[in-house]
């Protein structure tokens, strides 16, 4: 794949840093910490943008500023800007229908009930552009006492017993956005559609 975007979705501001619904600004952060780059606001991106690597190598990261629900139009403004195709794009989001520690790689499909994925989707065009679902749980098992708590759920903190299973998640998107590069969409979603990681129970 020839990844040149990478989108990590979640609203902006402090009120919603450290969020559920903020994991994939998540990915995006560490990557910027561990290459020693910044992000920088671009008004005409609509969105906050970092830069790893130069020339062929280079690789685009972008935080959307306009809150989850119209992502998309920041996403179309920068495809636009760098012209580039939505098959060069990989989008990183949270899913609650996807357990929580479990990840999966996608090369295209709907937008599964994600308002983020759905404005990317009506922004682009298309529905064929690949993305990676982080699974944040869902707060219930009932469908009811589930609609009841979705907003609070996903736009709640991760507790101090999640941390340690977050910090891992973190880890594998980082090593597999380079198995995407390196790999492709295929077998680098055989590594990370098998990742599984578990709380570690406390002691007694």
């Amino acid at each position: 794949m020839d990844l040149q975007l990478l989108v990590g979705l979640g609203n902006p501001g402090s009120r919603y840093a450290g969020t559920r619904h903020n994991v994939g600004f998540m990915v995006l952060e560490r990557l910027a910490a561990e290459a020693g780059v910044a992000f920088r606001q671009q008004p005409r991106l609509q969105g906050l943008l970092a830069e790893l690597g130069v020339g062929a190598a280079r690789l685009r990261l972008l935080m959307p500023q306009t809150f989850m629900n119209e992502s998309g139009r920041s996403i179309r403004a920068t495809l636009d800007w760098y012209r580039l195709e939505s098959s060069q794009l990989l989008v990183i989001v949270d899913d609650m229908d996807l357990p929580f520690g479990r990840l999966r790689l996608r090369a295209g499909g709907s937008a599964g009930g994600h308002n983020g994925l759905r404005s990317a989707i009506q922004h682009l065009g298309t529905q064929d552009f690949a993305r990676l679902r982080i699974g944040i749980g869902a707060p219930a098992l009932d469908p009811a006492e589930r609609r009841e708590r979705t907003v609070g759920h996903v736009l709640g903190s991760f507790t101090p017993a999640e941390k340690p299973v977050l910090d891992a998640v973190l880890t594998e998107v980082c090593r597999g956005v380079d198995w995407i590069r390196s790999l492709g969409i295929e077998r680098a979603g055989n590594r990370l559609n098998a990742f599984r990681a578990t709380a570690v129970p406390p002691r007694p």
